[in-house]
């Protein structure tokens, strides 16, 4: 393991690099697959080091605190006791099993699968009243996933533009500490507070009129008596907004960029848009970074890590080391599917990776049937966060 200078670290998400940091990603890979930039702190950029953190329980994450009553923001779920209540995202066993196995139950393939054909009609919709220059993102990438998952979670159609608006500004704050300012943690804080005090209101409804969406089937689903909390259901609601709709927009943004880059341009998607979703993942992850704990005092690789360090890894490095196959470095969406961790390894994996495929698969490969001579027409433009990587803008024709 090596030790480096922070600012060496810092530098990997500066703004000048935000368009490809993969280079620079490369080069900290080849040199420090596990460097130490502070103390307690370990950066894991090679595949195999990323896939032990993952997957090993040694790795983890810190404990929910307890607030006091007058620290608290207001409308943050808190338990019974007065810990923080997290998404199950967030958590360890047993608490981490517990609240999955209730999600699981509601969020089925089933339920996934029966919306294939209105993710159909929407992409659909949204490509032909496009005009013949159009940008990606405002015209599909954005609105299609946020129409998904109002749908599953039932949230009438009035209210889906501030529903994105939310998990827009939510997503921001998802970036670790270093990289937030006020300018990012005060509007996720109060998109937060809106969106709690929404749904919640939402809960409720559905309780008394229950109806055939997500949210009535978590307000209702049990696992032998147990059932979710008022704060468990709307953290879970605050991480399936996040998750279901921001990494899918990026997932298609940085999909779709891709292909016109590519010789083949759009071709690939009207073929195979399994493959392209699953390059793209690999290529060009929605998510370029997760952060675990350690647990107790283990080793990593080669590497001693004393216990309660944290460990910050970086997908988007280890997606593009040279053990996923060969020539990481390119775009080949006819490559076979391999080994990437854009959806993360373990306990916990992505819940929702049926989903996101799903509307991947069907966004591609719509574009490319109806748009099939497409191609850039204007600089694209990077959102200005680190943890998930997606475009602001992407100007075609």
């Amino acid at each position: 393991m090596a030790e480096v200078d922070p600012q060496e670290f810092f530098a990997l998400f500066a703004a000048e690099r935000r368009a490809d940091p993969y280079p620079h990603y490369r080069k900290w890979r080849e040199r420090l697959p596990v460097a130490a930039p502070a103390e307690r702190m370990f950066v894991v950029s090679g595949l195999a080091e990323a896939t032990q953190v993952l997957r090993d329980p040694a790795f983890g994450h810190p404990e929910p605190e307890y607030l006091d009553p007058a620290d608290r923001l207001p409308d943050q779920p808190v338990d019974e006791s007065g810990r923080v209540v997290r998404a199950f995202l967030s958590l360890n066993p047993p608490d981490h099993t517990r609240l999955r196995r209730l999600v699981a139950k509601a969020f089925t393939p089933r339920m996934v699968e029966r919306l294939a054909p209105r993710i159909e009609q929407i992409a659909a919709d949204l490509i032909d009243r496009a005009p013949p220059e159009f940008d990606v993102m405002t015209a599909l990438a954005k609105p299609l996933p946020v129409e998904v998952i109002a749908e599953l979670l039932g949230v009438p159609l009035d209210d889906r533009e501030r529903f994105a608006e939310w998990s827009h500004a939510m997503a921001r704050a998802l970036d670790p500490p270093f990289l937030q300012s006020p300018e990012t943690v005060e509007p996720a804080v109060r998109a937060r507070q809106s969106f709690v005090a929404y749904f919640r209101e939402l809960a409720g409804h559905r309780r008394r009129e229950p109806g055939d969406d997500l949210l009535s089937a978590l307000v209702a689903v049990s696992d032998a008596g147990d059932v979710l909390s008022e704060g468990e259901l709307l953290v879970t609601l605050t991480l399936l907004l996040i998750a279901g709709h921001e990494t899918t927009t990026n997932l298609i943004g940085n999909g779709v960029l891709a292909l016109l880059h590519h010789p083949g341009g759009l071709r690939p998607a009207a073929e195979a848009p399994d493959r392209v979703v699953e390059e793209t993942l690999r290529y060009d992850s929605p998510v370029q970074l997760t952060a675990r704990t350690a647990l107790r005092d283990t080793t990593l690789g080669t590497s001693a890590v004393p216990s309660g360090s944290q460990v910050i890894v970086l997908l988007g490095a280890a997606n593009r080391d040279p053990a996923t196959g060969a020539d990481p470095e390119s775009f080949d969406p006819s490559r076979e599917p391999g080994r990437h961790l854009a959806f993360g390894q373990g306990i916990h994996f992505c819940l929702g990776a049926p989903l996101a495929r799903l509307e991947g698969r069907i966004a591609f490969r719509e574009l490319a049937r109806r748009r099939p001579e497409l191609r850039l027409a204007g600089t694209p433009q990077w959102n200005p966060t680190t943890t998930l990587r997606g475009l602001s803008s992407l100007p075609v024709a």
